[in-house]
């Protein structure tokens, strides 16, 4: 059985999706928990608490995920595929914490939303790190800045909520391929042209 504190995230993590931050009450979030207010206020001190916590989560397992696959064995066009495809994945997968967070963040006090960006911003360093290795080895193109690269990979994935249905005919680990393959083909050097 989940714990007080998975039972009241996931809880929280349904209605807000379902209705919106907004319009949930610390009381439905304990009737769906099955827990009281006081058991949820001894993990969480606000809606805003679990708001954050709701993000922080998907946002910590990834990078451990992340993590994992940077600091592996294999060659780092494989590490960053895995990487790639992962974090597609994992996307789809919490499609609904992802989307509470996004649409409700700014119900958040501005030290948790620093907080959560500070996160993210160390989860796309890591990612980065792969292409700058990459390109000091030779394996990818150094004409395009890795900074550039992360922006781009990025903001495919995080528009995925906005067009990814898990009933059409791709499913997220066949997505997660089709974008890494992409993210790999566009750091592919350049061959040079004969004179």
């Amino acid at each position: 059985m989940a714990s007080v504190p998975e039972r009241l995230i996931d809880a929280a993590t349904r209605l807000f999706a379902a209705k919106g931050f907004d319009r949930v009450a610390v009381q439905d979030i304990v009737d769906l928990a099955g827990v009281t207010k006081g058991a949820m206020y001894h993990y969480f001190g606000s809606k805003d608490d679990l708001l954050h916590e709701i993000y922080g989560s998907l946002l910590r397992m990834q990078t451990e995920r992340l993590e994992h696959f940077a600091s592996g064995s294999a060659p780092v066009a494989e590490r960053l595929h895995a990487a790639a495809v992962d974090v597609v994945v994992t996307s789809v997968d919490n499609f609904d914490q992802a989307r509470v967070y996004f649409r409700s963040a700014d119900h958040l006090a501005e030290d948790k939303v620093r907080e959560v960006r500070a996160e993210r911003r160390r989860y796309h360093e890591r990612f980065r790190s792969l292409i700058e290795e990459g390109q000091a080895s030779g394996v990818f193109r150094t004409d395009v800045p890795a900074d550039l690269t992360v922006h781009y990979f990025f903001g495919t994935v995080h528009h995925l909520g906005q067009w990814y249905s898990a009933d059409g005919p791709l499913s997220a680990k066949q997505v997660g391929r089709h974008f890494a393959d992409l993210l790999l083909a566009s750091l592919r050097p350049v061959p040079e042209e004969s004179p």
